[in-house]
């Protein structure tokens, strides 16, 4: 054979080889965009934007949140504290955080019924006089309950105090309470919210009680605590903006008043006990909240309060609460 056939014939088989390899490979392009849907409680940054938070971190920041745009926050008239739902996308490259499309609901209703809502701090408050039915025991085992219902009936926007010593059984009172209220008023949005606490008992909380547990436990630093009362006092805010019923039962005030005396920055003024002058402040607004609302929508804050713990800062924080409930 001439080599010059043989020469081209492998000349072509190369070149058939090589165009085999150009062909560009057949790729299955998914588009992403708006299939899943996102929910989570708004947090504002001084920037104007915002991000979702999970309830799965306790609202705080986490790798699953969601970025909300200043554009969409301005169109819905979005504060911290909005539970908002809707449809999100993928992260872009170079970008880290799922973003938000579509607002479909807010705080439960429709983004248009929400924008002309009267602000919180503008809304009239009443005393309560709308009482829970706090026996739900067949057994009638819940007497503890039954006495709070005899003796201290408790009404839709209370603001009240457990005070006790340590190791009396409060948290266990708790916990009927919450369980009592969401079996008898199925109406009201149930937030426990145990700042300070041992994570056995967050555990025991989550799983025995039919309500959402935030928690912040006392291996977390003080800011962590702070931060999640805000975020959860906030987001009850928003929903009485539009109507619902919250119950926020907190396990204890005096751990978060400690927690808000640790991160006020140092005034000179300290009070007996070593309590910052202005760091009573902010446990104090939490724990005023709680309100009746004229035209519906109620806030109850029921919260444990120590007392007699051999802690002189105790008996100053309890001191300074005795005279606030309604």
């Amino acid at each position: 054979r001439d080599p010059r056939e043989r020469d081209s014939q492998s000349g072509e088989g190369r070149g058939h080889r090589g165009n085999r390899r150009e062909e560009p490979e057949e790729r299955f392009d998914i588009e992403l965009d708006g299939i899943i849907e996102g929910e989570g409680i708004l947090e504002m940054m001084p920037d104007g934007y915002g991000f979702l938070r999970s309830s799965d971190y306790n609202y705080l920041t986490s790798p699953d949140d969601i970025y909300v745009s200043p554009s969409q926050i301005k169109l819905f008239g979005l504060r911290t504290g909005d539970t908002v739902r809707g449809a999100i996308r993928p992260p872009k490259e170079g970008e880290k955080y799922f973003a938000l499309l579509r607002v479909s609901k807010i705080n439960g209703l429709d983004p248009q019924d929400v924008r002309d809502r009267v602000p919180f701090d503008y809304l009239t408050p009443l005393f309560p006089h709308e009482k829970f039915k706090l026996t739900s025991s067949p057994t009638g085992r819940d007497i503890g309950n039954r006495m709070i219902d005899l003796f201290t009936p408790i009404g839709k926007g209370q603001r009240g105090l457990l005070v006790a010593q340590p190791k009396t059984g409060k948290t266990f009172l708790l916990k009927d309470l919450a369980n009592a209220i969401a079996k008898n008023h199925p109406e009201c949005y149930i937030i426990v919210l145990l700042v300070d606490e041992r994570p056995e008992e967050v555990t025991d909380f989550k799983r025995s009680v039919n309500a959402e547990v935030v928690a912040s436990t006392f291996d977390e630093p003080a800011d962590n605590h702070v931060r999640v009362a805000a975020i959860v006092l906030e987001k009850a805010k928003r929903l009485v903006e539009c109507g619902h019923d919250v119950v926020i039962l907190l396990d204890s005030i005096t751990r978060l008043a400690r927690a808000y005396n640790t991160v006020a920055p140092a005034s000179g003024k300290v009070l007996s006990g070593g309590v910052e002058a202005n760091a009573l402040h902010k446990p104090k607004k939490f724990f005023g909240a709680a309100r009746n609302i004229e035209d519906g929508g109620s806030l109850t804050i029921l919260a444990t309060a120590l007392i007699d713990t051999g802690s002189k800062m105790d008996g100053v924080i309890f001191e300074e609460f005795k005279g606030t409930g309604n």
